[in-house]
């Protein structure tokens, strides 16, 4: 089965590095190609070798012209089922009705910026005129799930589908490599956040945040990995124990260098990063937002507290930076959680379970629906 994922770009970011792990783990009945409307990035490192990319390079703003090249771009490569993503996915499922496929799975897995809830009335409106053409809809996390079903009111099945995540590769281990390349005492505490520098992020706030734990604890570091748009304004903004580590692809060691894993959000799907910290055995401190309550146990793996707090995210810190044995119990905790619940194998067989049925293959491993699939597979959060 040839399924055709259409998104925005290939650059840094969750969305991509899911997609690239699903192909890459996926099973041999299934050949992918990736269709970005701009350009691709730095995510296509993380796909197999051969895996065909094509860029559309659509220029800013609405563009037939570009929806026209990407139903010639469908037609070509023949897919069986197209999946599209988020808001910029909408151009494929127009190009994808052009072009005669009518075999198209939409996938949502949060918002930017310029729409943080999801509720802009415009939107809105182009979603539930557009569902008539989608057969079936994916989503990362439970809210999202609740937002497609009473906010877009679609009227097509729905599956939630969690992230994975490799724990064999995110695991516990010693971060002192990475501790003596970037000169920090073996002793000091190290905060990190991983995430594309875009401003749903909210790196500003856990500045000012870290700003007030560094009056209690000196010689803290924040270790800030990704890059992205943001970069030169948040270098502006940064104090003192702050240190930008751009695109990293020694993300599991810089992990293993930490001793607390932060995500400042203004809204969320389900973050990778919390997934691969929690793997690493890291406690984590994150904003209540999105999909991320579906992920950290709060006061058992980790700690939510408001989205653009300062003063509330800086408490969750100290009160972790006073107590070695607090982070050692949750990032344990925290382990286990993510071994348990939150598999590749469970991710994969989800996704595939909906291409087959959405292209007219029957099921995969007697899987004969999508509750089916959520509770069999990959199971419900508590």
């Amino acid at each position: 089965m040839h399924v055709v994922h259409v998104l925005y770009s290939f650059g840094t970011g969750g969305l991509e590095k899911g997609i690239a792990t699903v192909v890459r783990h996926g099973s041999e009945g299934f050949r992918h190609s990736i269709v970005c409307l701009t350009v691709s990035g730095a995510s296509e490192r993380l796909l197999p070798p051969g895996t065909d990319v094509v860029e559309l390079k659509k220029p800013p703003g609405n563009s037939l012209r570009s929806i026209i090249k990407l139903r010639r771009i469908l037609k070509e490569l023949r897919p069986d089922v197209v999946h599209t993503r988020n808001w910029p996915g909408m151009d494929g499922i127009i190009a994808a009705r052009l072009a005669g496929i009518r075999n198209v799975v939409h996938g949502e897995h949060g918002w930017g910026m310029d729409d943080p809830d999801g509720r802009s009335p415009k939107r809105m409106r182009i979603r539930r005129l557009l569902t008539r053409w989608v057969r079936e809809y994916t989503c990362v996390s439970r809210a999202i799930e609740r937002w497609l079903a009473e906010e877009i009111r679609v009227r097509r099945p729905v599956t939630q589908i969690y992230n994975g995540v490799d724990t064999d590769t995110f695991r516990p281990g010693t971060g002192e490599p990475v501790r003596a390349e970037l000169g920090i005492p073996g002793d000091a505490l190290v905060v990190g956040i991983v995430g594309r520098l875009d401003p749903i992020k909210d790196h500003p706030t856990l500045f000012q945040a870290f700003d007030r734990l560094r009056d209690k604890v000196p010689d803290a570091r924040l270790l800030v990995v990704g890059d992205g748009p943001e970069r030169a304004r948040l270098e502006s903004l940064a104090g003192e124990g702050v240190i930008f580590l751009g695109d990293r692809a020694d993300v599991p060691e810089i992990l293993r260098a930490l001793d607390l894993f932060v995500l400042s959000s203004r809204n969320e799907g389900v973050s990778n990063t919390i997934l691969e910290a929690m793997a690493t055995g890291l406690p984590v401190v994150a904003t209540r937002v999105g999909g991320n309550p579906e992920l950290v146990k709060d006061g058992q793996t980790g700690t939510l507290v408001p989205t653009g707090d300062p003063v509330a995210l800086a408490q969750a810190l100290a009160a972790y930076a006073a107590s070695p044995q607090r982070r050692v119990a949750g990032g344990a905790t925290g382990r286990t959680w993510a071994v348990e619940r939150f598999s590749i194998a469970a991710m994969v067989q989800g996704y595939e379970t909906v291409w087959s049925r959405a292209g007219g293959r029957g099921s995969i491993g007697g899987l004969r629906s999508s509750r089916d699939a959520k509770e069999r597979t990959w199971g419900r959060t508590a």
